[in-house]
């Protein structure tokens, strides 16, 4: 069971960026708004970022860095930060999941879980 000091939940809503794609090119691109919350009772630092974004052909390209688009939000209990970001794959479907590094108020460092997610240009599953 998981300790309810350190309670950080992830949602996410993807869409396809038709205008920045190149199907030709094998270039489909992808924007994402995540919403991070913390259901937890301790204000929580997001530090970084870790990525495994897998294409429809099995190929994984891991990503991480500091904060999220330049920032390394501080989120207060029941409170949330919500951001946009994209990514670029190579073929029509593909997924992405990762973790939060998070850095709570008394000190613990946590990792905030991101369940995989798809990213599918329309139409392409049935």
């Amino acid at each position: 069971m998981s300790d309810p000091r350190y309670q950080i939940d992830v949602s996410v809503v993807t869409r396809y960026l038709k205008d920045q794609s190149d199907p030709e090119s094998n270039r489909f691109a992808f924007a994402y708004t995540i919403t991070v919350q913390n259901n937890g009772t301790l204000k929580a630092k997001l530090m970084s970022r870790h990525w495994r974004i897998t294409n429809g052909d099995g190929e994984v390209e891991e990503v991480r860095g500091a904060g999220v688009i330049g920032q390394q939000p501080l989120i207060e209990p029941g409170q949330s930060h919500t951001y946009s970001s994209g990514a670029v794959i190579s073929t029509r479907v593909g997924t992405m999941q990762g973790s939060y590094q998070m850095f709570a108020e008394d000190g613990k460092r946590f990792d905030a879980t991101i369940a995989p997610f798809r990213l599918a240009v329309p139409g392409a599953l049935h």
